[in-house]
């Protein structure tokens, strides 16, 4: 199943919900998921992938790196057996909302709808969205979930466990996410990132794992670069007397070796790297498509 929505409208924490465990990062920036990130969950012997894909927003992205993210997102829509689209109950149907629903109509999929952040929304509220956003587009089911807490999650890994087609296992059973360790370990190292530094670096910069080695002691060595577009980002990153980059080294390896089960010895640089976004090596990198126009 494919989640899609606006940017910020918690499909990486309900992903994270759904599955028991992080598999996507999470921040306040928007467009932090860049790839389709999937999550693997079991429900008794039914398998379900849920995809979760970059934020979509309107008004049509201009540049380069939007572009590929929004084509990213409908491409795992278009992939996927089922579509859901979430919405922040909060926020309701806005500009975003719109443009997505417009769009939506034409998917051939079972379409869901999930109302997310309800336990800060009137019950009133809730209902009176959910028939708005079902008399633009047909949906199988709407479900009132809060991913934040939990409310209502349950509901949907038990209805697609009823509704998936019948055919053999994507992934081994025990498989949680399809994201390689480095990748993984990338994407932790970013929200740190982004959580740390929020609104004084854009969101276009991005972290690559150079190296991981596992060793010898049972441990393993990861080796990062943080790319920016301009040294006066790197300075920020930085910070005075390399105080920044040394907390977000500390927040990352701290998860790193939760996630990994191992201790983890982890080396972040920070370079500058003009006009990275028109660059399609970097796109392969982060495993989306480099839009030719």
């Amino acid at each position: 199943m494919a989640l899609i929505g606006a940017p910020n409208a918690g499909k990486s924490t309900l992903t994270n919900r759904l599955v028991g465990t992080k598999v996507s990062i999470v921040s306040h920036k928007v467009q932090t998921t860049r790839s389709t990130i999937r999550g693997i969950v079991m429900k008794d012997r039914t398998q379900i992938v849920f995809v979760d894909t970059p934020g979509i927003f309107a008004p049509s992205p201009k540049k380069r790196l939007e572009r590929a993210l929004v084509d990213t997102a409908w491409g795992g829509a278009r992939d996927a057996d089922v579509v859901a689209l979430i919405v922040d109950a909060r926020k309701g149907i806005d500009e975003e909302v719109e443009a997505i629903l417009d769009r939506l109509a034409e998917i051939r999929q079972p379409r869901l709808l999930i109302l997310n952040k309800v336990d800060v929304v009137k019950r009133e509220s809730l209902l009176a969205l959910a028939a708005e956003a079902t008399k633009r587009v047909p949906f199988e089911r709407v479900f009132m979930v809060s991913a934040l807490t939990g409310d209502g999650v349950d509901d949907i890994v038990d209805y697609l466990a009823g509704v998936m087609p019948a055919g053999p296992y994507l992934f081994p059973e025990d498989e949680i996410s399809d994201l390689p360790l480095r990748n993984l370990a990338a994407e932790i190292t970013r929200e740190k990132l982004f959580l740390r530094l929020h609104d004084e670096l854009p969101y276009s910069s991005t972290v690559e794992t150079e190296k991981y080695e596992d060793r010898p002691d049972g441990s393993v060595r990861i080796e990062q670069v943080i790319y920016v577009d301009r040294e006066g980002q790197r300075k920020i990153v930085l910070g005075k007397g390399g105080a920044t980059i040394k907390e977000i080294g500390q927040a990352a390896r701290i998860e790193l070796s939760s996630a990994l089960g191992q201790k983890v010895h982890l080396f972040l640089f920070v370079k500058v790297r003009e006009n990275w976004a028109d660059d399609p090596e970097r796109y392969r990198e982060m495993g989306i498509e480099f839009p030719k126009n």
